[in-house]
């Protein structure tokens, strides 16, 4: 925006020329305090033409319109607003003049933050723009003050007129156009706009987010996958969440192997036993078993609460001796009944039927139940056959 300032500085003031309809008088003044600005003496200059009140109405605004000039030289906002602000209220200054001074004012009630004041002046310049004047730039800054503003509906028509003359529109006014749609809860619409950042800032990580995200809430799961996984491939450095939800998308779409893979791959998994057992799960749901025992073995060490879960595996993968190590270590007192039973099925599965039998009576002691009793009956039946 500076350099559109310069540019139009460069319009306000030709070096060495003043406009031919002054009276004499004003334009030597004008031309000296011209002179003086260009001097870099832009206190005397300002002093000048301050102290000036031409009868002349048209003189007044030109005089207006150069003191504006030199106030926002100055950096003083405040009379640089009022004096340009007079010279547009006038009506007196002359094509392009009038357009370009009304471009400054609008373009420093913006920089000013006075988005309300500045919008009707940009509304007014795209009614009759100069030819060598770019309409895109007002658009944008129509789209900027009604951003700040909150009002989404007129952000989106102004990108839209914006788009007519850039066919391919930068990072900052799809952002706004993204702001306005998800405001405007255009999920749908949200989506090309995004696909479009992504190619403009395919490393940007905040692009990949929203896209996954709003396909999640349209129920788009296998394209929220597909977003998340582009995105890892392609080395967008994706956030703990962002890959905790991938792993989970991964298990939802069948495909448990690639969420154990995922699991494996967050920060700090072997030493989170939490982390661990969600890997040990979706490696269990892949059928990995030698993947699943391992996981369980790293959980269960970081946290005894997992040791019931990989003494059952243990126990369905035939590796009786584990699982009855495993069983002893297993400390919760809701599961004293279950525990009791797994040893049973593992003595079992080892023909060793008396100690079986031992502890389908302490399961049955425990908690009286028809697995239980149906295992003391059939195991005396067994012990007896064997007898």
């Amino acid at each position: 925006m500076m350099k559109k300032f310069l540019l139009l500085l460069a319009l306000a003031i030709p070096s060495g020329v003043v406009h031919a309809e002054l009276t004499q008088f004003t334009a030597n003044k004008v031309q000296r305090a011209h002179n003086l600005q260009q001097e870099d003496k832009l206190p005397e200059a300002i002093e000048l033409l301050a102290g000036l009140n031409p009868a002349k109405a048209y003189d007044k605004a030109f005089v207006k319109r150069m003191l504006g000039v030199f106030y926002w030289q100055q950096g003083s906002i405040k009379p640089a607003i009022d004096n340009l602000a007079d010279a547009v209220d006038s009506g007196l200054l002359k094509d392009e003049q009038a357009w370009t001074t009304q471009r400054m004012l609008a373009d420093i009630l913006l920089t000013d933050a006075q988005y309300k004041r500045a919008l009707p002046h940009y509304y007014q310049l795209t009614k009759n723009i100069p030819e060598q004047q770019q309409p895109e730039s007002l658009w944008l800054r129509i789209a900027q003050s009604h951003y700040q503003l909150g009002e989404w509906q007129p952000v989106l028509k102004a990108v839209q007129v914006y788009q007519r003359y850039v066919k391919q529109p930068d990072v900052p006014i799809l952002s706004m156009k993204l702001g306005a749609q998800l405001q405007l809860e255009r999920w749908k619409s949200a989506l090309p706009t995004l696909q479009s950042l992504i190619a403009l800032e395919p490393d940007h990580l905040a692009w990949w987010q929203q896209m996954a995200g709003l396909q999640l809430r349209l129920g788009r799961t296998k394209n929220a996958l597909e977003t998340l996984a582009l995105a890892k491939r392609q080395g967008v450095a994706l956030t703990q969440q962002n890959l905790t939800t991938l792993a989970q998308l991964y298990a939802q779409q069948g495909i448990p192997e690639r969420a154990a893979i995922i699991y494996s791959q967050l920060d700090g998994a072997n030493n989170d036993a939490e982390l661990m057992s969600m890997q040990a799960m979706y490696w269990q749901q892949a059928k990995e078993w030698d993947h699943a025992i391992s996981a369980w073995k790293i959980a269960a060490k970081l946290d005894d609460r997992h040791r019931w879960a990989l003494a059952q595996l243990l126990l369905q993968e035939g590796q009786f001796d584990q699982a009855l190590a495993q069983l002893d270590k297993v400390k919760q007192k809701a599961s004293k009944a279950e525990v009791e039973l797994a040893r049973v099925q593992a003595y079992y599965k080892m023909k060793d039927y008396e100690k079986a039998i031992i502890h389908a009576k302490q399961a049955n002691n425990i908690q009286s139940s028809a697995t239980s009793k149906s295992w003391i009956k059939y195991l005396n039946q067994m012990r007896e056959m064997d007898g």
